[in-house]
Parts: structure tokens; C-alpha cells; sequence
């Protein structure tokens, strides 16, 4: 009898909580509807995740663009101008102004400033991946023949155009900056003592794959030990002042790193590095050299306590001797600016600069003395030397021929383009300069304008190059398909 009434009342507890549980079945949903609410329900399993919102369509939209070619829809406040700077980096374009020009005539020349909402742009040269460049490897007498440009100015629009034309007339090989004298740094490099720098050249691989593209030797200049922006900001690497322990300054400026201190030599190194990775042919050290002016007794070095015996010219073969161990297994060339002085071997020269070239010619391919004819003031006792080309180039080469006799490498001088303390300076100027480069033993040349202004070049250069026999060999980049080397007809008389 107990044991059917508990029965009893389960059954009748069972009933009952089903009837509530019915009745809030129906009411909540109703009085949530009255209250213009929507009903809240309420899981007790693991709910299932509820599909993200639709993303943004993508602002390329690839399937309906011409090949190599991506579709841009604009939103408010667009520009041609803006997508060309925002889609830059994914395309084979060098510059903004290029890319928007492309794109202007790609998508029917858009009118007006700014873009309709929902227009559409064709982009052009979108690249599937990034450029990966190879060096180009050539025998260490190839005959550059060069011009120089600042970081700024090769990634630029004009620098585009200076290379198109010096191309154009005969030339086959850019010097360009990858770290100039100030210390300046032009290319992406990720290291501790790089800091924040402004890049110039954003792509360091594209922008040798146009030099290629264009036939041209592709030559990174690194300024190695005058190097003012990594002495303000690290002093601990500066030449020490013997007097006061702190940075020693040249002539009341801090500008000069410590040629022996490791860390600033790894620092130089792993830049060239970097530029060799990218495609580049050649790695041009400047300033691979000890400070020359100012109160010499005064500076001090890590190598007179490290290797007490060493003279500074120890420590440039040195250094040296351990950067082409690293470069050289990339097939890239190294080659040194050294001062045209040292062709002469003054003592007082040496003991300055430590620019000892019978040791520095062991540890590159070329070396690359500055014989600017205006620079030899006080010699041989010509009054304007600047206005002697014939003089100072010839006799400057004889030297430098005569004191690397038997070690292969290779002497390609830079010569005189501006018109400094000369008044003689034009295209037969520099016809001069090649022709006596040439004559006693120079193979190649480079040109020099801190302003980049090659007008007078670009007029000597055809009638060289009509009698190149003459002037130079013509030796071409090998390995590359000369194509479209002539410039756009828009572009053929710029910078002239």
C-alpha cells in the first residue's frame, strides 16, 4: 500500500511539471511579442557558432581584369593618385606617379580629381609574387660605364628617366646609394643599429630587376665609416677623444665611426649583404678609410688596445679581407673608392687614411680611384689643375697601374662631371677624361655629379659611342634581353 502511493505521487509530480513546463511554452513567446521583443532562447548544449558577417569585398576583385591586371572599385574620397600609392608595393611599378599614370590609361582616363563611389579602375602589373633578382655574375674586367645617383634621386621618377637615357646613349651600369656619408640608409634593413630610417628605394629586388631589365650593371654604394647618423645615435661606436674619452669630433663635427670597432664593421657588412641578397652586381664601399682631417693625436680606436702593433692600414686590409670572404660566394664584384692622392704613396696620406692600396688590391675585384682633375690642387706645380685633365688622369693612372702590378685587379676610375674649379668643363671635357682613362690602362668609367646633372655626358656620349673602339669596348650586360631600352617618346628629351 506504501509503495503504490509513493508511485502514485510521482506520476501525479510528473504531470504536473509538464503542464507548467507547456504553459511557458506558449505565454513567454506571446507576451514577448506584445512587447515587440524577440524571444530570447536559451541553450543548455554547446550552441553552434553563428556565421561571421560577410566581410567587405575585396577592393581588387581579380576574376573580371585583364590579365596581370586587378580591378579596383573607389570608394569616397579616392584618387588615382591614392590607389596608385596604396597598390604600389603589388605591382612592377617603381613609382606612384608611374603607377597612376598606368592606371589613368588603363581604366579610360578618368576626369577630376577625385573618384565616384563605386567606380571602377583598372590596376595594371599586379605581380602574382614578390620579385626575387639575381645577381648577375660578369668577369671583374667588365667595362662599366656609369653614372651616379643618390638614393633619393634612383627612386624617383627623374632618376627613372636619367637611367632610361643614359641607357639610350651607350652607358650600362648605375652607381646608386644603399647608404650614403651621412649615414643615410635607402633600402629596408632590419638590424639593432639601422634605427628608423626613410627609405627611398622600397623594393630593393624591383628596382635591380629594372636595371636588368634595361641592361644595366647594377652597382650598391655604401659609405662604410663616416657615418653621422650612427655616431648621434650610438657614440659608443664613434672615434674616441683621447682628451675627454667622449665621440671625438672632425673639425667640430661628429660624423665619424670607429674604423676597428667590430660591431661597426658587422653593421656594414650585413648591409652590403642584404644588397647582394637582392639582386645586385656589384658592392661599392666609399669612405673605407680612417678620418683624414682634424686633430689626428687627439683620436683614438678599439684596435690600439686590441692589437697594439697594428697601424691603420692593418686594420682597412683587415677589414676588408674579412667582407670579401662574405660577399664574394654571391657572385657579386666589391670594388673601393680610394682617394686619387694615393696613387702618389705619400707617408703622411697613408698614416691618415690607412688606404694602403698594395694591400687593398688583394681584397676586391676594382678599384675605383677619384681622379677628379680639379681636386689635385697643389701638384706638380700646376696653378689649375682642374683645367689639366690630361695631366693629373694620365699621370694618376700610370701610378695606380704601377703599384697593383701582379694582382689582377682592375682600375676603373671615377672621373669629373660637374663643373667645379674648371673653366674648361664640357663634353670635350669629358671625352678627355675617357679617352686618357682609357689610354693608360683604365677599363671603364664612372661619372660623378653630386646633383645627378649628366648634361654634359649626355652630349659626349654619342660621338664615343659612334667611335667606341676608341673610347671604350662597348661591353653589354650578358644574359639579358635587350628590350625596350628606348625610352617613352614622352621622356626621350628630359633631363638632356
Amino acid at each position: 500500500m506504501r509503495r503504490s502511493s509513493s508511485i502514485l505521487i510521482i506520476v501525479l509530480s510528473c504531470l504536473a511539471l509538464g503542464f507548467v513546463s507547456w504553459r511557458l511554452a506558449f505565454e513567454v513567446p506571446a507576451a514577448a511579442a506584445q512587447a515587440g521583443q524577440s524571444p530570447e532562447l536559451v541553450r543548455t548544449s554547446n550552441p553552434v557558432p553563428r556565421p561571421p558577417k560577410p566581410a567587405e569585398p575585396p577592393a581588387l576583385v581579380t576574376s573580371i581584369a585583364p590579365p596581370g591586371s586587378a580591378m579596383y572599385v573607389a570608394k569616397r574620397g579616392d584618387t588615382v593618385t591614392l590607389v596608385a600609392h596604396r597598390f604600389l608595393s603589388q605591382t612592377s611599378y617603381l613609382t606612384s606617379s608611374e603607377l597612376a599614370e598606368a592606371i589613368r590609361k588603363a581604366s579610360g582616363n578618368p576626369q577630376g580629381t577625385y573618384l565616384k563611389s563605386g567606380q571602377e579602375l583598372i590596376v595594371p602589373g599586379i605581380l602574382a609574387t614578390p620579385i626575387v633578382e639575381k645577381t648577375i655574375r660578369v668577369p671583374r674586367d667588365f667595362e662599366v660605364r656609369a653614372v651616379y645617383l643618390t638614393g633619393v634621386m634612383a627612386g624617383s621618377d627623374r632618376g627613372l628617366r636619367i637611367i632610361r637615357r643614359w641607357r639610350e646613349l651607350g652607358g650600362n651600369a648605375v652607381v646608386f646609394d644603399i647608404k650614403d656619408s651621412d649615414g643615410s640608409i635607402n633600402i629596408p634593413f632590419d638590424h639593432p643599429l639601422a634605427g628608423g630610417h626613410h627609405v627611398a628605394i622600397h623594393d630593393l629586388p624591383k628596382f635591380t630587376h629594372f636595371l636588368h631589365s634595361q641592361g644595366m650593371h647594377a652597382i650598391a654604394r655604401v659609405a662604410i665609416f663616416r657615418d653621422e647618423r650612427l655616431v648621434v645615435a650610438h657614440p659608443e661606436l664613434a672615434v674616441k677623444s683621447h682628451k675627454t674619452g667622449q665621440a671625438w669630433r672632425e673639425n667640430g663635427k661628429l660624423v665619424w665611426t670607429d674604423p676597428s670597432q667590430p660591431k661597426v664593421q658587422e653593421f656594414n657588412i650585413a648591409l652590403a649583404k642584404k644588397a647582394a641578397d637582392s639582386g645586385v652586381d656589384e658592392i661599392q664601399f666609399d669612405y673605407v678609410r680612417f678620418p683624414a682631417e682634424g686633430d689626428q693625436k687627439n683620436a683614438t680606436f678599439v684596435f690600439q688596445t686590441q692589437h697594439p702593433t697594428w697601424h691603420r692600414s692593418e686594420v682597412i686590409a683587415d677589414f676588408l679581407k674579412h667582407a670579401y670572404a662574405e660577399l664574394h660566394p654571391s657572385g657579386v664584384l666589391l670594388s673601393l673608392d680610394v682617394f686619387g692622392i694615393m696613387a702618389w704613396q705619400r707617408p703622411v696620406d697613408l698614416a691618415h687614411t690607412g688606404q694602403d692600396i698594395v694591400q687593398m688590391a688583394k681584397y676586391c675585384d676594382v678599384l675605383s680611384p677619384m681622379i677628379y682633375p680639379s681636386h689635385f690642387f697643389g701638384m706638380d706645380g700646376i696653378k689649375h689643375p682642374g683645367d689639366a685633365p690630361e695631366h693629373f688622369i694620365a699621370e694618376s693612372m700610370k701610378r695606380f697601374e704601377l703599384i697593383t702590378k701582379g694582382s689582377d685587379v682592375v682600375i676603373r676610375p671615377w672621373l669629373q662631371a660637374f663643373r667645379w674649379r674648371t673653366k674648361t668643363y664640357s663634353p670635350k671635357y669629358i671625352e678627355v677624361q675617357v679617352l686618357t682613362a682609357k689610354n693608360t690602362g683604365g677599363i671603364g668609367f664612372l661619372f660623378w655629379n653630386a646633383g645627378n646633372d649628366y648634361t654634359k655626358p649626355y652630349v659626349a656620349m654619342p660621338e664615343m659611342r659612334a667611335d667606341k673602339g676608341k673610347y671604350f669596348r662597348g661591353d653589354e650586360l650578358p644574359g639579358v634581353v635587350q628590350a625596350g631600352l628606348t625610352p617613352p617618346t614622352d621622356q626621350a628629351g628630359i633631363d638632356k
